[in-house]
């Protein structure tokens, strides 16, 4: 009925072009944990990308190594760039247990085009590129008390390839029901639309998915934070978009990062793509991206963000906060920044 994946270690289950899935027996940490949400994410859709050259294939269109897979990963989070360097899509992708096929998890708005992306590339080989439309949908289970929860070790699914915090993945058949879910996981499970949304979440973290964060074309890599995200290798072969990519990386300093924003309540007003964030001085320090209940994203400068004594948003009040997960090196990269303005 479900299909119970684990980052590092192969499934138990038998996949069958999703068609058919073997039960299979999840062992369980004892200890309870705090209260946990279990979303449908129905912003999400799935490609299935087989045949023998399915890996060199996405090998030349994605920021990540497919060569992971190779060392037991089991999905891994990627880009895909124009060849401007700029970011089309944002994905998971998923190992199957089926030799040669991968499952790519985009943005429903953006499956046709994905899919179209990748067609245009893939010229002579002998690949199938499907898109799997309402058969299989793609859950989300996850801890709204805490975003630094350890994640849970003894269970068989995917964990989110980016971030320990944000949770696993569960991928079921479309015909699998919540409550179905539900019972095979051993917490108590909470209703998002009582708590915080996944996109809430998200938010409080400082990550961006889907074209309405990411907007075909127009972010960059290091800016989106892809490389704190584990989602750009700077030591595979070509791929496209890869030069800015690795120009910026090797030589240069990147000053504006996605950065959280958390709002003293939930706005009585709307704002748009790109509106600009300024600090007391009425000086630019950064624009807006996305926004849910009071947590927000935005593409911020660092340093200036960060010192500035307070910072609106169209006469509306927030603050920006460095995430917690970003690496050390990041410090470095503020400071130097810093130092070279």
């Amino acid at each position: 009925m479900i299909v119970y994946l684990k980052r590092y270690i192969l499934p138990f289950c038998k996949l069958d072009k999703f068609a058919k899935v073997q039960k299979q027996f999840v062992r369980y940490d004892s200890l309870q944990s705090s209260p946990k949400i279990l979303e449908h994410l129905k912003c999400k859709s799935l490609l299935r990308v087989r045949g023998n050259e399915a890996s060199s294939f996405l090998q030349g269109l994605i920021t990540n190594d497919m060569k992971h897979f190779e060392e037991g990963a089991a999905n891994i989070y990627a880009l895909f760039l124009n060849i401007k360097g700029r970011v089309m899509y944002d994905v998971i992708i998923y190992r199957s247990e089926e030799d040669n096929v991968y499952y790519i998890e985009c943005d429903s708005q953006a499956v046709g085009l994905l899919q179209k992306h990748l067609k245009m590339y893939r010229v002579r080989r002998k690949i199938d590129i499907d898109n799997l439309g309402d058969t299989v949908n793609v859950w989300v289970f996850f801890d709204p008390q805490s975003i630094n929860n350890k994640h849970i070790d003894d269970i068989m699914i995917y964990e989110d390839p980016r971030l320990s915090d944000l949770g696993i993945r569960i991928l079921a058949e479309s015909n699998v029901k919540k409550d179905q879910i539900t019972k095979h996981l051993n917490f108590d499970i909470l209703d998002s639309t009582d708590n915080i949304t996944y996109k809430a979440f998200r938010y409080k973290l400082g990550i961006p998915e889907g074209i309405e964060d990411l907007p075909p074309g127009k972010p960059l890599p290091l800016e989106v934070n892809c490389d704190y995200m584990h989602g750009v290798s700077f030591h595979k072969g070509c791929y496209i978009g890869q030069e800015l990519t690795a120009r910026t990386y090797h030589t240069g300093v990147v000053r504006k990062r996605l950065m959280p924003l958390l709002f003293d309540k939930v706005p009585n007003k709307s704002f748009s793509y790109d509106d600009k964030i300024i600090n007391e001085s009425g000086t630019a320090v950064g624009k807006f991206r996305g926004i849910e209940k009071v947590y927000g994203l935005g593409l911020m400068r660092i340093v200036e963000s960060l010192n500035a004594q307070s910072l609106s948003l169209l006469n509306v009040k927030l603050k920006v906060s460095k995430p917690s997960w970003w690496p050390q090196e990041s410090q470095i990269e503020s400071a130097s920044a810093s130092k070279k303005e």
